[in-house]
């Protein structure tokens, strides 16, 4: 097997921006291999995680990097901030639908000593 391993990419700034990258999309739920009813929850916590070390890495490197690796850096970011607020305005208005569904299946409880209005003002 080693003679046939795969080789690996030069280890660059490029190539770390885009591994992250990837990985946020992955645990934003936006990558997914395999059957959709198999698809795991978004991981938003790991890929706030992942943003936030881009955004160190882009303050760490500024004035340092080539205006190619800059600009990758720079839309990276711009784009996973965006979609990480997609994702989670879609998870959220997913959750509401499956709470509104499962109240609207779910009868009213009962609760034998309510009283009317009328009957709460004969009462009185």
């Amino acid at each position: 097997m080693s003679d046939q391993q795969i080789p690996l990419p030069p280890a660059t700034l490029e190539f770390l921006v885009i591994s992250l990258k990837t990985q946020t999309e992955y645990h934003l739920g936006l990558l997914h291999f395999g059957e959709e009813k198999d698809r795991p929850e978004p991981d938003f916590r790991i890929a706030r995680h992942n943003v936030d070390l881009l955004a160190m890495l882009q303050e760490k490197t500024r004035g340092n990097c080539t205006q190619e690796e800059q600009r990758l850096l720079d839309n990276a970011l711009t784009e996973l901030r965006f979609r990480f607020v997609q994702a989670m305005e879609q998870h959220h208005k997913k959750a509401a639908e499956s709470a509104a569904a499962s109240t609207a299946t779910e009868p009213a409880p009962k609760n034998d000593t309510a009283q009317t209005p009328a009957e709460e003002q004969a009462s009185e």
